[in-house]
């Protein structure tokens, strides 16, 4: 893939943001990778979303960081590109502040997998961070973010659960690509609504309503996914 393909690519995942309604203002952002140049190209910091063209995109070096061209890279890059140097399969990841899945991050809560949508697509909780540390907050901030969620990820992984929330602050989502992680995005927003929803519904019916069992919940996320998969069209 071309820089240039690449960025039509993010400049799309971008747009889609907003037409999922998963982003409000100029929150959020979506980026994506092409590993074979090291190169990391990203929504570029403060610009309205209607605003942004494919030669805005910012394009960032994946070992150093450095801005190589487009405007002013997003504030969030160093959490990007933590996450892609951390979890290798990642070729585009998304960051929002969607309602729902936030009101769980600000709960400092992961979502619970209460039933077989959201086994679909995360095989179990969609897990919340650890609140950062004075000494990380007063640090490389964005960079600690990104190293938080790779620590959260110790015994899990990244493939099987493409979702985080980061406590107190919102979400990232990852995937093959840009467009995958703003799909991620958008599942957990829905999940993180009708687990909210699911708990309101069961309260005073089913006290300690929990998690699917782990049968259903691999039966569910492994047909979509891993070498048996049968779900879907096969790929010609």
């Amino acid at each position: 893939m071309t820089v240039a393909d690449l960025k039509r690519m993010v400049r799309e995942a971008n747009l889609e943001l907003v037409e999922r309604g998963l982003v409000f203002g100029t929150f959020g952002n979506a980026s994506g990778i092409e590993r074979d140049l090291g190169l990391v190209v990203i929504k570029p910091s403060g610009v309205p979303y209607g605003d942004l063209s494919p030669d805005d995109m910012a394009v960032v070096s994946l070992e150093s960081g450095e801005h190589l061209e487009g405007l002013k890279p997003s504030s969030d890059t160093p959490t990007h590109l933590e996450i892609y140097r951390s979890f290798a399969t990642a070729g585009g990841v998304v960051h929002t502040h969607s309602t729902w899945a936030t009101s769980w991050a600000q709960a400092r809560r992961p979502i619970p997998c209460l039933g077989t949508t959201h086994a679909d697509y995360f095989r179990g909780a969609v897990p919340c961070t650890r609140d950062l540390t004075h000494q990380e907050m007063a640090g490389a901030y964005e960079k600690e973010t990104g190293r938080v969620i790779v620590e959260t990820f110790e015994a899990l992984d990244p493939d099987e659960i493409p979702a985080v929330l980061v406590a107190s602050h919102g979400v990232f989502t990852w995937g093959r690509d840009a467009s995958g992680a703003v799909l991620h995005a958008a599942v957990v927003e829905e999940v993180a609504r009708m687990a909210q929803l699911s708990l309101q519904v069961s309260l005073g019916l089913s006290p300690g309503l929990g998690q699917i069992t782990s049968q259903l919940i691999d039966r569910h996320f492994l047909r979509k996914h891993g070498s048996g998969a049968y779900y879907g069209q096969a790929e010609h």
